[in-house]
């Protein structure tokens, strides 16, 4: 989750504010880019423990080595430093310590593939001085809840406690749970419905390719992706597939109307987070917030805001694909491989919106629900998810041969996309590969899994 705001920015007065706010992001085809965020797991070497905010050798002086050693700039909470930037990239810490790096917006995946590698050798390079190791899964295959360290971030405290009043899995999500996402430009109004549209409901063809949390606590939990899984269990009030978007008419407006709707979590002031969870960023609009009564809130309290909700698709000044499991480093990249074949080639576009226009409301809803369990085996419109996984990697392996991005050799993105391909022909995700090793040579540990899969 991003750093608190250096600037507030202006008063919001009047609703459409927040729609041009939105519509702000549309961007001519040659300005688009590339951003991709992952998280992983931080654990000690010696006894694969979670490693806590302080002391020698914890995240607080993790964050310090990257300052000290690779120039990046520390952004500092009190007396903690919590996020660190560098140009347009973050690295920013989840709830239980998961590390993340927000990369800058780049033109290629080659450019993002280069700084997903020069990320991880830091970290490579740092753990090794410090006794640590990162590992990237959907879900921690270890650690019980109670023993992850909280990391010491206001806007977390209060998201902590509100939490458990909506859902039995919201602590899991902000403590054990590891992403992998890309976000992406649109260049109008239109553009972003179609794309919205597409990724949404393609959404579950992610989570099932990149399926990876099969464990809970070192034992099996049933799940192909067990992090896709508890977020039908977190929030409804900001979770699920928003049917409104395939709705006719939908747009900038429809989006506002639904993130107004969505109940607050918190403002920041005079750099502390006051709690503001439950409460109503219309009664905000209207001077009428409780905690602030009479203040009209700043555009940069909108798009806190956005950041508090947590579909499937998020759609701020871009569009964040959300719906799938960290992973090992190659699929770091083939991630932005398969949303951008998707999605910044028009004829790729084309081909996916006919592939899903005419799914209803009950094929999307029915994925939602059986793919975090099932994976490729989802049965789905008289086959299997398997054979739908096919022809979308097919789709966007063609959409990076068009845009005909190149680097090095000659090559262009299309080899991104190779790990895919060899999943979905062969069915094997990485959580059937991690249950194999677990009930085969690794004699039913997962502690292995830390050595064989760590970066």
């Amino acid at each position: 989750m991003s750093a608190p705001p250096t600037s507030r920015g202006a008063p919001i007065t009047d609703r459409r504010q927040l729609v041009e706010y939105l519509e702000q992001g549309s961007k001519p085809v040659a300005d688009w880019r590339i951003g991709t965020e992952h998280e992983k797991f931080v654990f000690r070497r010696d006894d694969l423990t979670p490693v806590p905010y302080d002391g020698p050798g914890g995240i607080g002086a993790i964050l310090g080595e990257f300052e000290r050693r690779f120039g990046w700039e520390p952004v500092r909470e009190g007396d903690n430093i919590i996020a660190l930037t560098k140009g347009l990239a973050n690295i920013s810490l989840e709830p239980g310590g998961q590390f993340e790096l927000s990369g800058a917006p780049l033109l290629s995946i080659h450019e993002t593939c280069a700084e997903v590698g020069e990320h991880l050798s830091q970290v490579r390079a740092i753990g090794k001085d410090l006794g640590f190791g990162m590992l990237g899964l959907g879900f921690n295959p270890k650690w019980a809840r109670a023993d992850i360290p909280w990391m010491p971030k206001g806007r977390y405290k209060i998201m902590r406690d509100y939490m458990p009043k909506r859902g039995s899995l919201g602590l899991d999500m902000m403590t054990r749970t590891c992403t992998v996402q890309v976000n992406l430009d649109f260049a109008s109004e239109a553009d972003m419905v179609k794309k919205f549209r597409v990724s949404l409901a393609l959404q579950p063809i992610a989570t099932a390719l990149f399926a990876a949390s099969p464990f809970t606590e070192g034992k099996p939990n049933g799940f192909q992706s067990f992090r896709s899984h508890i977020w039908t269990d977190t929030d409804p009030d900001r979770t699920g597939d928003l049917p409104f978007v395939f709705e006719d008419g939908f747009g900038f407006e429809r989006y506002v109307d639904y993130a107004l709707d969505v109940p607050m979590y918190f403002a920041y002031r005079d750099g502390q987070y006051l709690d503001a969870s439950g409460l109503s960023f219309r009664d905000f609009l209207e001077g009428k917030l409780s905690i602030l009564p009479g203040e009209q809130p700043l555009m940069t309290d909108w798009s806190d805001h956005m950041t508090t909700m947590f579909p499937e698709v998020r759609l701020k000044k871009y569009l964040e694909m959300r719906g799938a499991d960290a992973g090992p480093w190659a699929r770091l990249c083939a991630l932005p491989a398969l949303w951008v074949g998707l999605l910044y080639d028009g004829t790729a576009l084309d081909a996916a919106w006919d592939l899903v226009k005419g799914w209803t409301d009950a094929d999307r809803a029915s994925l939602r629900r059986d793919v975090p369990r099932l994976g490729l085996d989802t049965p789905f419109r008289g086959g299997t998810l398997r054979d739908v996984a096919g022809q979308v990697v097919a789709i966007a392996k063609e959409g990076l041969r068009a845009r005909a991005r190149t680097a090095g050799m000659g090559d262009d993105e299309s080899h991104f996309i190779e790990p895919l391909v060899d999943i979905a022909a062969s069915g094997r995700t990485l959580a059937r590969e991690l249950l194999e090793k677990y009930e085969g040579e690794w004699a039913g540990s997962v502690d292995p899994l830390y050595r064989e899969y760590a970066y």
